[in-house]
């Protein structure tokens, strides 16, 4: 049986460097310089405004400081249409209790994901069989997928390879449970636990999968050369370290995505 092996959380970044933080706090702003643009120069024009105009003119705002702030192209986007669809789903006068739900049912699906910037991502079955192929066959295995999802690739081993440890560690609720059920059910020997990987050590394992985000790849990679032992592996769906060459570079299927991988040297 396999259980991650923990230890003392490292300390996380600043909170106010965090992107989604930013965001929100870019909209706050624009909100007041929309309250002054509209309080001590639109209203002295008397050209009236409707609520839709000042949700474009409030997104445009943020969006603008966004850019100044630097955030990534897509949080600009957002940011524009943030305010037009608050307006419109307040339009559609849903019970309170809808928004109750949603909000309950999206923090059990991506829990910390503002801080992280790693959203779910479910692999499926070509990356299965590609980790698979790559495993070291000669002698059983310690396995650990951070951030496992819904389980899928560390089932999908375990029952490949019973002779092997295979586990999963996820920070989200949701996800992990329904990983836990699922290797209840179907009395799988892989492990599932609730936590953030950051938190293990990775010299217990010999082999590491990943599948995160381009934004959480710096950080894997400084925690993977502090504490991977020589000879064991580093895997990376899709996404790979900038400046440094795969030592395996395998794609899952024509045109799709490609698996990376990393032995740990001395």
């Amino acid at each position: 049986m396999l259980l991650p092996v923990m230890q003392s959380t490292p300390p996380d970044k600043s909170m106010l460097r965090l992107p989604a933080l930013q965001a929100f706090a870019i909209q706050c702003a624009s909100l007041a310089v929309l309250y002054l643009f509209l309080r001590f120069i639109w209203a002295r024009t008397g050209v009236p405004v409707t609520l839709v105009m000042a949700a474009l003119l409030q997104g445009a705002i943020a969006a603008a400081l966004s850019r100044w702030r630097g955030l990534a192209p897509w949080w600009l986007f957002i940011q524009f249409v943030f305010p037009g669809a608050l307006l419109a789903t307040h339009a559609l006068h849903l019970p309170p209790g809808f928004f109750l739900a949603a909000f309950l049912l999206l923090v059990g699906l991506y829990w910390t994901t503002f801080r992280s910037q790693v959203p779910l991502y479910l692999s499926g079955p070509a990356a299965w069989n590609s980790v698979a192929s790559l495993l070291p066959q000669e002698q059983p295995i310690r396995f650990i997928d951070i951030g496992s999802g819904l389980g899928g690739l560390v089932l999908n081993l375990a029952s490949r390879r019973p002779e092997s440890s295979f586990a999963g560690i996820e920070v989200a609720p949701l996800p992990w449970l329904a990983s836990w059920l699922r290797a209840r059910y179907m009395r799988s020997s892989a492990r599932f636990v609730r936590g953030d990987y950051r938190a293990l050590d990775f010299a217990h394992y010999d082999v590491v999968f990943a599948y995160l985000s381009p934004a959480a790849m710096p950080a894997l990679r400084e925690k993977a050369q502090a504490e991977m032992r020589p000879g064991t592996l580093l895997l990376s769906y899709e996404f790979q370290f900038a400046g440094m060459v795969p030592d395996i570079a395998l794609p899952t299927a024509p045109d799709g995505p490609v698996l990376y991988g990393w032995y740990k040297r001395l």
